[in-house]
Protein backbone atom coordinates (compact mmCIF):
# COMPACT_ATOMS: atom_id res chain seq x y z
CA UNK A 1 0.00 0.00 0.00
CA UNK A 2 2.91 2.72 1.23
CA UNK A 3 5.48 1.86 -1.31
CA UNK A 4 7.99 4.42 0.36
CA UNK A 5 9.74 6.34 -2.21
CA UNK A 6 8.14 4.70 -5.09
CA UNK A 7 9.74 1.20 -4.49
CA UNK A 8 8.57 -1.84 -6.17
CA UNK A 9 6.56 -4.64 -3.77
CA UNK A 10 8.99 -7.29 -4.48
CA UNK A 11 11.38 -4.74 -2.27
CA UNK A 12 9.94 -6.11 0.85
CA UNK A 13 7.77 -9.72 -0.55
CA UNK A 14 11.06 -11.16 -1.54
CA UNK A 15 13.33 -10.75 1.38
CA UNK A 16 10.24 -11.52 3.41
CA UNK A 17 10.33 -15.04 1.54
CA UNK A 18 13.90 -15.40 1.98
CA UNK A 19 13.47 -14.64 5.37
CA UNK A 20 11.62 -17.81 5.79
CA UNK A 21 13.56 -20.18 3.60
CA UNK A 22 16.79 -18.64 6.34
CA UNK A 23 14.74 -19.12 9.56
CA UNK A 24 13.26 -23.23 8.13
CA UNK A 25 9.81 -22.34 8.22
CA UNK A 26 9.16 -23.32 4.99
CA UNK A 27 12.23 -25.72 2.97
CA UNK A 28 13.53 -24.93 0.13
CA UNK A 29 12.04 -27.89 -1.60
CA UNK A 30 8.75 -26.62 -0.61
CA UNK A 31 9.12 -23.13 -1.25
CA UNK A 32 10.62 -24.62 -5.09
CA UNK A 33 7.61 -26.68 -5.58
CA UNK A 34 5.10 -23.52 -4.82
CA UNK A 35 7.00 -21.49 -7.76
CA UNK A 36 7.23 -24.37 -9.79
CA UNK A 37 3.66 -24.76 -9.65
CA UNK A 38 3.29 -21.06 -10.07
CA UNK A 39 5.30 -21.04 -12.97
CA UNK A 40 2.98 -21.29 -15.76
CA UNK A 41 0.79 -18.64 -14.34
CA UNK A 42 3.65 -16.30 -14.24
CA UNK A 43 4.94 -17.09 -17.61
CA UNK A 44 1.32 -16.50 -19.01
CA UNK A 45 0.81 -13.04 -16.87
CA UNK A 46 4.25 -11.95 -18.14
CA UNK A 47 2.98 -12.54 -21.80
CA UNK A 48 -0.51 -10.62 -20.76
CA UNK A 49 1.82 -7.53 -19.48
CA UNK A 50 3.55 -7.32 -22.69
CA UNK A 51 0.24 -7.86 -25.42
CA UNK A 52 -1.56 -4.96 -23.39
CA UNK A 53 1.38 -2.46 -23.39
CA UNK A 54 2.28 -3.09 -27.14
CA UNK A 55 -1.80 -2.96 -27.59
CA UNK A 56 -1.15 0.70 -26.40
CA UNK A 57 1.98 1.75 -28.71
CA UNK A 58 -0.41 0.48 -31.66
CA UNK A 59 -2.83 3.14 -30.74
CA UNK A 60 -5.60 0.74 -29.73
CA UNK A 61 -6.82 2.67 -26.29
CA UNK A 62 -6.58 5.74 -28.22
CA UNK A 63 -8.55 5.19 -30.78
CA UNK A 64 -11.25 3.26 -28.34
CA UNK A 65 -11.21 7.25 -26.79
CA UNK A 66 -11.84 8.64 -30.02
CA UNK A 67 -14.90 6.26 -30.16
CA UNK A 68 -16.30 6.81 -26.79
CA UNK A 69 -15.49 10.69 -27.41
CA UNK A 70 -17.47 10.81 -30.72
CA UNK A 71 -20.17 7.90 -29.84
CA UNK A 72 -21.44 9.78 -26.70
CA UNK A 73 -22.26 12.76 -28.50
CA UNK A 74 -21.66 14.87 -25.86
CA UNK A 75 -24.54 12.87 -22.93
CA UNK A 76 -22.42 12.32 -20.49
CA UNK A 77 -25.06 8.93 -19.18
CA UNK A 78 -24.08 7.72 -23.12
CA UNK A 79 -20.27 7.97 -22.13
CA UNK A 80 -20.48 6.01 -19.00
CA UNK A 81 -22.51 3.27 -21.41
CA UNK A 82 -19.92 2.91 -23.95
CA UNK A 83 -17.09 3.29 -20.59
CA UNK A 84 -18.45 0.11 -19.61
CA UNK A 85 -18.50 -1.42 -22.92
CA UNK A 86 -14.72 -0.47 -23.25
CA UNK A 87 -13.87 -1.63 -19.52
CA UNK A 88 -15.63 -4.99 -19.89
CA UNK A 89 -14.04 -6.00 -23.14
CA UNK A 90 -10.81 -4.44 -22.00
CA UNK A 91 -10.25 -6.47 -18.68
CA UNK A 92 -11.93 -9.57 -20.24
CA UNK A 93 -9.46 -10.20 -23.30
CA UNK A 94 -6.54 -7.85 -21.70
CA UNK A 95 -6.84 -8.26 -18.03
CA UNK A 96 -7.71 -5.77 -15.32
CA UNK A 97 -4.27 -4.32 -15.47
CA UNK A 98 -4.75 -2.67 -18.91
CA UNK A 99 -7.94 -1.55 -17.65
CA UNK A 100 -6.46 0.26 -14.69
CA UNK A 101 -3.12 1.19 -16.21
CA UNK A 102 -3.86 2.36 -19.78
CA UNK A 103 -7.58 2.78 -20.40
CA UNK A 104 -7.85 4.85 -17.32
CA UNK A 105 -6.07 7.65 -18.55
CA UNK A 106 -7.85 7.29 -21.86
CA UNK A 107 -10.93 8.05 -20.13
CA UNK A 108 -9.14 11.06 -18.38
CA UNK A 109 -8.46 12.61 -21.40
CA UNK A 110 -11.47 11.47 -23.01
CA UNK A 111 -13.73 12.96 -20.15
CA UNK A 112 -11.34 16.28 -20.44
CA UNK A 113 -12.32 16.88 -24.25
CA UNK A 114 -15.61 16.86 -23.66
CA UNK A 115 -15.57 18.79 -20.38
CA UNK A 116 -17.63 16.42 -18.78
CA UNK A 117 -17.48 15.49 -14.74
CA UNK A 118 -14.96 12.74 -14.59
CA UNK A 119 -15.69 10.76 -11.51
CA UNK A 120 -18.55 8.05 -12.80
CA UNK A 121 -16.31 7.51 -15.50
CA UNK A 122 -13.18 7.10 -14.01
CA UNK A 123 -15.44 4.85 -10.99
CA UNK A 124 -16.34 2.95 -13.46
CA UNK A 125 -12.90 1.51 -15.16
CA UNK A 126 -11.82 1.08 -11.28
CA UNK A 127 -15.12 -1.17 -10.45
CA UNK A 128 -14.97 -2.85 -14.08
CA UNK A 129 -11.53 -3.93 -13.42
CA UNK A 130 -12.85 -6.12 -10.71
CA UNK A 131 -16.34 -6.75 -11.28
CA UNK A 132 -15.34 -7.53 -15.02
CA UNK A 133 -12.84 -9.73 -14.50
CA UNK A 134 -14.78 -12.82 -14.07
CA UNK A 135 -15.75 -13.82 -17.56
CA UNK A 136 -11.93 -15.85 -19.28
CA UNK A 137 -9.21 -17.58 -17.12
CA UNK A 138 -7.05 -14.45 -18.71
CA UNK A 139 -8.84 -11.45 -17.02
CA UNK A 140 -7.23 -11.67 -13.83
CA UNK A 141 -4.45 -13.01 -12.32
CA UNK A 142 -6.82 -14.88 -9.27
CA UNK A 143 -8.39 -16.15 -12.55
CA UNK A 144 -5.64 -18.04 -13.65
CA UNK A 145 -5.04 -19.77 -10.31
CA UNK A 146 -8.75 -20.95 -10.46
CA UNK A 147 -8.36 -22.13 -13.90
CA UNK A 148 -5.76 -24.41 -12.65
CA UNK A 149 -7.40 -25.33 -10.02
CA UNK A 150 -10.75 -25.72 -11.45
CA UNK A 151 -10.25 -28.76 -14.09
CA UNK A 152 -12.12 -26.58 -16.69
CA UNK A 153 -11.39 -26.11 -20.09
CA UNK A 154 -10.83 -22.61 -21.04
CA UNK A 155 -14.04 -22.61 -23.45
CA UNK A 156 -15.89 -24.60 -20.38
CA UNK A 157 -14.82 -21.80 -18.17
CA UNK A 158 -15.23 -19.05 -19.77
CA UNK A 159 -19.23 -20.70 -20.86
CA UNK A 160 -19.92 -20.87 -16.81
CA UNK A 161 -18.73 -17.60 -16.11
CA UNK A 162 -20.60 -15.83 -18.97
CA UNK A 163 -23.59 -15.41 -16.75
CA UNK A 164 -22.10 -14.12 -13.54
CA UNK A 165 -19.97 -11.68 -15.54
CA UNK A 166 -23.16 -10.15 -17.32
CA UNK A 167 -24.95 -10.28 -13.97
CA UNK A 168 -21.94 -8.33 -11.57
CA UNK A 169 -22.10 -5.66 -15.24
CA UNK A 170 -25.03 -5.22 -15.08
CA UNK A 171 -25.82 -4.60 -11.29
CA UNK A 172 -22.22 -2.09 -11.29
CA UNK A 173 -23.93 -0.35 -14.04
CA UNK A 174 -28.18 0.11 -11.75
CA UNK A 175 -25.90 1.13 -8.78
CA UNK A 176 -23.21 3.51 -10.49
CA UNK A 177 -25.66 4.96 -12.91
CA UNK A 178 -27.77 6.03 -9.83
CA UNK A 179 -24.62 6.62 -7.32
CA UNK A 180 -23.83 9.75 -9.72
CA UNK A 181 -27.03 10.91 -11.10
CA UNK A 182 -25.90 14.22 -10.00
CA UNK A 183 -22.64 14.22 -11.57
CA UNK A 184 -24.38 12.50 -15.21
CA UNK A 185 -25.90 15.79 -16.11
CA UNK A 186 -25.12 18.73 -18.46
CA UNK A 187 -24.13 17.98 -22.23
CA UNK A 188 -20.72 18.61 -24.44
CA UNK A 189 -20.57 19.63 -27.80
CA UNK A 190 -20.40 16.58 -30.17
CA UNK A 191 -16.61 16.12 -31.03
CA UNK A 192 -15.83 16.26 -34.54
CA UNK A 193 -12.45 15.23 -34.62
CA UNK A 194 -10.99 13.37 -37.15
CA UNK A 195 -11.33 9.92 -36.04
CA UNK A 196 -8.25 8.01 -35.12
CA UNK A 197 -7.71 4.57 -37.27
CA UNK A 198 -8.95 1.21 -35.18
CA UNK A 199 -4.92 -0.03 -35.30
CA UNK A 200 -6.07 -3.20 -37.97
CA UNK A 201 -3.18 -5.58 -37.38
CA UNK A 202 -3.64 -5.08 -33.12
CA UNK A 203 -7.13 -6.14 -33.43
CA UNK A 204 -6.35 -9.06 -35.88
CA UNK A 205 -3.70 -10.42 -33.60
CA UNK A 206 -5.43 -10.33 -30.27
CA UNK A 207 -8.34 -12.12 -31.86
CA UNK A 208 -6.10 -14.87 -32.83
CA UNK A 209 -4.54 -14.49 -29.36
CA UNK A 210 -8.22 -15.41 -27.67
CA UNK A 211 -8.46 -18.38 -30.59
CA UNK A 212 -4.53 -19.62 -29.63
CA UNK A 213 -6.08 -19.56 -25.82
CA UNK A 214 -9.10 -22.04 -26.76
CA UNK A 215 -6.69 -24.59 -29.16
CA UNK A 216 -4.16 -24.64 -26.04
CA UNK A 217 -6.92 -25.73 -23.86
CA UNK A 218 -8.09 -28.30 -26.36
CA UNK A 219 -4.66 -29.86 -27.03
CA UNK A 220 -3.68 -29.43 -22.93
CA UNK A 221 -1.24 -26.77 -23.72
CA UNK A 222 0.32 -23.77 -20.99
CA UNK A 223 -2.12 -20.92 -22.32
CA UNK A 224 1.30 -18.51 -22.06
CA UNK A 225 2.23 -19.60 -25.24
CA UNK A 226 -0.75 -18.67 -26.97
CA UNK A 227 -0.23 -15.26 -24.99
CA UNK A 228 3.26 -15.48 -26.06
CA UNK A 229 2.53 -15.81 -29.45
CA UNK A 230 0.52 -12.72 -29.73
CA UNK A 231 3.21 -10.37 -28.20
CA UNK A 232 5.61 -11.65 -30.06
CA UNK A 233 3.60 -11.16 -33.27
CA UNK A 234 2.64 -7.62 -31.86
CA UNK A 235 6.68 -7.15 -30.97
CA UNK A 236 8.55 -7.85 -34.12
CA UNK A 237 7.21 -5.00 -36.62
CA UNK A 238 7.44 -2.53 -33.38
CA UNK A 239 10.94 -3.45 -33.20
CA UNK A 240 12.02 -3.90 -36.84
CA UNK A 241 10.81 -0.36 -37.59
CA UNK A 242 12.07 1.31 -34.10
CA UNK A 243 9.07 2.38 -32.78
CA UNK A 244 10.25 0.90 -29.41
CA UNK A 245 13.24 -0.65 -28.28
CA UNK A 246 14.45 -4.29 -26.49
CA UNK A 247 14.51 -2.33 -23.75
CA UNK A 248 11.11 -1.33 -23.52
CA UNK A 249 9.70 -4.43 -24.25
CA UNK A 250 11.70 -5.59 -21.44
CA UNK A 251 10.24 -3.11 -19.03
CA UNK A 252 6.80 -4.24 -19.85
CA UNK A 253 7.03 -7.50 -18.32
CA UNK A 254 7.22 -5.71 -15.28
CA UNK A 255 9.57 -8.37 -13.53
CA UNK A 256 9.47 -6.54 -10.20
CA UNK A 257 5.88 -7.47 -10.21
CA UNK A 258 6.53 -10.92 -11.34
CA UNK A 259 8.98 -11.46 -8.42
CA UNK A 260 6.67 -10.62 -6.08
CA UNK A 261 3.49 -12.90 -6.86
CA UNK A 262 6.13 -15.62 -6.17
CA UNK A 263 7.29 -14.77 -3.35
CA UNK A 264 3.94 -13.59 -2.38
CA UNK A 265 2.77 -17.49 -2.92
CA UNK A 266 5.71 -18.55 -0.94
CA UNK A 267 4.67 -16.25 2.07
CA UNK A 268 1.26 -17.47 2.14
CA UNK A 269 2.39 -21.10 1.60
CA UNK A 270 4.36 -20.98 4.75
CA UNK A 271 1.17 -19.63 6.36
CA UNK A 272 -0.80 -22.08 5.18
CA UNK A 273 1.05 -24.48 6.02
CA UNK A 274 1.27 -23.32 9.72
CA UNK A 275 -2.13 -22.92 10.89
CA UNK A 276 -3.84 -20.60 8.27
CA UNK A 277 -4.67 -22.94 6.06
CA UNK A 278 -6.58 -25.18 8.66
CA UNK A 279 -8.12 -21.78 9.61
CA UNK A 280 -9.40 -21.37 6.67
CA UNK A 281 -10.55 -24.83 5.76
CA UNK A 282 -13.02 -24.79 8.56
CA UNK A 283 -14.65 -21.15 7.20
CA UNK A 284 -15.81 -22.52 3.85
CA UNK A 285 -18.31 -24.79 3.35
CA UNK A 286 -18.47 -27.84 0.95
CA UNK A 287 -21.11 -28.73 -1.35
CA UNK A 288 -22.29 -26.82 -4.31
CA UNK A 289 -25.88 -25.84 -2.90
CA UNK A 290 -26.82 -21.78 -3.45
CA UNK A 291 -25.84 -21.34 0.29
CA UNK A 292 -22.83 -22.89 0.44
CA UNK A 293 -21.58 -20.70 -2.92
CA UNK A 294 -23.50 -17.54 -1.49
CA UNK A 295 -21.52 -18.21 1.88
CA UNK A 296 -18.05 -18.91 -0.03
CA UNK A 297 -18.07 -15.90 -1.51
CA UNK A 298 -18.62 -13.77 1.20
CA UNK A 299 -15.71 -15.35 3.35
CA UNK A 300 -13.53 -14.77 0.16
CA UNK A 301 -14.90 -11.45 -0.42
CA UNK A 302 -14.06 -10.81 3.21
CA UNK A 303 -10.50 -12.17 3.46
CA UNK A 304 -9.86 -10.33 0.01
CA UNK A 305 -10.31 -7.06 1.97
CA UNK A 306 -8.59 -8.21 4.60
CA UNK A 307 -4.45 -9.89 3.56
CA UNK A 308 -5.83 -8.39 -0.19
CA UNK A 309 -7.26 -10.68 -2.95
CA UNK A 310 -4.13 -12.51 -4.32
CA UNK A 311 -3.10 -14.39 -1.08
CA UNK A 312 -7.02 -14.52 -0.40
CA UNK A 313 -7.44 -16.61 -3.36
CA UNK A 314 -3.94 -18.82 -2.72
CA UNK A 315 -5.59 -19.66 0.79
CA UNK A 316 -8.89 -20.35 -0.39
CA UNK A 317 -8.43 -22.74 -3.50
CA UNK A 318 -6.54 -25.88 -1.90
CA UNK A 319 -9.71 -25.57 0.45
CA UNK A 320 -11.98 -25.62 -1.96
CA UNK A 321 -10.74 -27.59 -5.07
CA UNK A 322 -11.64 -30.88 -4.17
CA UNK A 323 -15.41 -29.92 -3.64
CA UNK A 324 -15.37 -29.51 -7.87
CA UNK A 325 -15.03 -26.31 -9.83
CA UNK A 326 -18.33 -24.70 -8.52
CA UNK A 327 -16.98 -23.86 -5.03
CA UNK A 328 -13.63 -22.85 -6.97
CA UNK A 329 -15.84 -20.33 -8.80
CA UNK A 330 -17.26 -18.95 -5.93
CA UNK A 331 -14.41 -18.45 -4.59
CA UNK A 332 -13.28 -16.45 -7.35
CA UNK A 333 -16.23 -14.08 -7.07
CA UNK A 334 -15.59 -13.38 -3.69
CA UNK A 335 -11.76 -12.18 -4.55
CA UNK A 336 -12.77 -10.51 -7.93
CA UNK A 337 -15.71 -8.51 -7.03
CA UNK A 338 -15.42 -7.94 -3.27
CA UNK A 339 -12.47 -5.37 -3.40
CA UNK A 340 -14.78 -3.06 -5.27
CA UNK A 341 -15.04 -2.31 -0.95
CA UNK A 342 -11.86 -0.92 0.23
CA UNK A 343 -8.39 0.31 -1.45
CA UNK A 344 -6.06 -2.60 -0.40
CA UNK A 345 -8.71 -5.34 -1.88
CA UNK A 346 -6.48 -5.90 -5.09
CA UNK A 347 -3.50 -4.73 -6.58
CA UNK A 348 -5.43 -3.39 -9.63
CA UNK A 349 -7.04 -0.98 -7.28
CA UNK A 350 -3.94 0.16 -5.49
CA UNK A 351 -2.63 0.94 -9.25
CA UNK A 352 -5.71 2.50 -10.30
CA UNK A 353 -5.40 5.05 -6.96
CA UNK A 354 -1.70 5.35 -8.05
CA UNK A 355 -2.85 6.47 -11.79
CA UNK A 356 -5.23 9.00 -10.10
CA UNK A 357 -1.87 10.50 -7.52
CA UNK A 358 0.12 10.96 -10.72
CA UNK A 359 -2.64 13.04 -12.36
CA UNK A 360 -3.36 14.92 -8.92
CA UNK A 361 -6.93 13.23 -8.52
CA UNK A 362 -6.72 11.04 -6.02
CA UNK A 363 -10.61 10.69 -4.74
CA UNK A 364 -12.18 10.66 -0.96
CA UNK A 365 -11.35 6.66 0.51
CA UNK A 366 -14.83 7.43 2.14
CA UNK A 367 -16.27 8.00 -1.22
CA UNK A 368 -14.65 5.14 -2.45
CA UNK A 369 -15.99 2.82 0.47
CA UNK A 370 -19.41 4.05 0.54
CA UNK A 371 -19.10 3.49 -3.44
CA UNK A 372 -18.18 -0.01 -2.42
CA UNK A 373 -20.66 -0.67 0.23
CA UNK A 374 -23.86 0.19 -2.01
CA UNK A 375 -22.00 -2.04 -5.01
CA UNK A 376 -20.04 -5.29 -3.51
CA UNK A 377 -23.48 -6.61 -2.00
CA UNK A 378 -25.84 -6.74 -4.45
CA UNK A 379 -23.09 -8.12 -7.16
CA UNK A 380 -21.18 -10.26 -5.29
CA UNK A 381 -25.34 -12.14 -4.82
CA UNK A 382 -26.07 -11.74 -8.13
CA UNK A 383 -22.84 -12.66 -9.70
CA UNK A 384 -23.13 -16.07 -7.13
CA UNK A 385 -26.83 -16.61 -8.21
CA UNK A 386 -26.19 -16.19 -11.89
CA UNK A 387 -22.85 -18.83 -11.24
CA UNK A 388 -25.55 -21.24 -9.56
CA UNK A 389 -28.04 -21.39 -12.54
CA UNK A 390 -24.79 -21.43 -14.90
CA UNK A 391 -23.76 -24.71 -13.15
CA UNK A 392 -27.01 -26.56 -13.91
CA UNK A 393 -27.00 -25.29 -17.57
CA UNK A 394 -23.31 -26.12 -18.26
CA UNK A 395 -22.64 -28.19 -16.22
Amino acid sequence: MVRPWGLPEAVVAVPAAALLLLLGVLSLSQAGAEAKSLAPTIGFLAAVLVLANLCDRYGLFEAAGTWMATGSRGRPVTLLALVFAVASTVTAVLSLDATVVLLTPVVFATVARLRLRAKPHVYACTHLANSASLLLPVSNLTNLLAFSASGLSFVRFGATMALPWLAAIFVEWLVLRRFFAADLVGHAEAVTATRRPVPVFACVVVVLTLFGFFVTSVLHVAPAFAALGGAVALAVPVLVKRRAAVRDVGLALEVPFLAFVVALGIIVKALSLHGLGSLVTHLVPGGTSLGSLLLIAVVAAVLANLINNLPAVLLLLPAVAAAGPGPVLAVLIGVNTGPNLTYVGSLATLLWRRVLRQRGEELPISEFMRLGAFTVPPVLVAATVALWVSLRLVG
